[in-house]
């Protein structure tokens, strides 16, 4: 079995308009290797590309509120919530959904999803609001594969190393046999996409083996297989940031979850990249962290 090591990169908190290209680079500058997986995280790219929106400013519809009122607060807390092997802190959180400021996420999810996705409980379609404040939320990536070509060419072009960029979604792929499917719309290839709220809803029922979507890989071929471990590597490097839901990371800052400033997420350390080297590539000495991984 390949034993991999990882290395979680702090960097800055990426805000819009960040030259996120140059912030690689500067990163895992005298830290990369040839042969590397460069891991990073798609969130982070979308927000410093300022594919994000303010849903304070979204008027829902009336399907909007529906999706809020019942499926929501009934569907999801008293019945697809267990049916999914929720723990108590989570129900109790769907059942007292906010009424308004949900409604207005849910249209988000609607206009630019579809209905499948809207459906699901969160991260519908890749739309994130956690680590970011306010009532901003990002989207997912339109062209994650020409992304991840420009983060590698710029890596060979700047610090003359040729590595693998893996970009990558926390959303979960689950794995039965050899077939990887995921609710997230456009993972790799290899990946399927498929049902929205139905395959997420078969993987959690059945706790099918799941892991961080890759979405993109660029500099050399790897196969699903690799690139889902690759991927769960990283993941488990990086932990969960400000904190893995929108509610977890309010409460880290004591706060509503519309309340979270700019300020507050800049002064936690950020993770978005992630040094991934297999064992056998390097002789012993060359290791470069104690997060060891099979």
């Amino acid at each position: 079995m390949t034993k991999y090591y990882a290395l979680a990169v702090t960097t800055k908190y990426w805000k819009p308009k960040t030259n996120y290209l140059n912030e690689v680079v500067t990163a895992v500058q005298n830290r990369v290797n040839d042969g590397d997986f460069l891991v990073i995280s798609e969130k982070a790219i979308s927000t410093a590309s300022g594919n994000i929106i303010d849903e304070s400013k979204v008027i829902p519809s009336l399907s909007a509120k529906f999706l809020v009122t019942f499926w929501m607060r009934l569907v999801w807390g008293y019945f697809l919530g267990l049916v999914c092997h929720f723990g108590h802190r989570l129900l109790f959180r769907l059942r007292e959904y906010p009424i308004e400021a949900g409604s207005r996420h849910k249209q988000i999810a609607l206009t630019h999803c579809g209905l499948l996705q809207a459906l699901m409980f969160g991260s519908e379609g890749g739309i994130d609001g956690s680590n970011l404040p306010y009532a901003y939320v990002s989207l997912s990536l339109k062209d994650t594969q020409q992304v991840a070509e420009e983060i590698q060419q710029q890596i060979q072009s700047k610090l003359n190393k040729r590595v693998t960029v893996v970009v990558v979604d926390t959303d979960k792929t689950y794995t039965f046999r050899n077939f990887h499917f995921t609710p997230r719309p456009n993972p790799m290839k290899g990946i399927h996409s498929w049902g929205g709220v139905v395959s997420y809803v078969v993987g959690k029922f059945w706790k099918l083996r799941h892991r961080p979507t890759p979405l993109a890989v660029a500099g050399c071929s790897v196969d699903v297989e690799t690139a889902l471990t690759i991927a769960n590597v990283a993941d488990r490097a990086r932990g969960p940031g400000s904190g893995a839901t929108v509610w977890d990371m309010a409460a880290r800052f004591h706060v509503s979850p519309t309340e979270v400033s700019w300020s507050m997420l800049s002064k936690i350390n950020h993770k978005p990249i992630v040094i991934v080297r297999r064992e056998y590539a390097f002789g012993r000495e060359q290791y470069i962290s104690k997060n060891k991984y099979e």
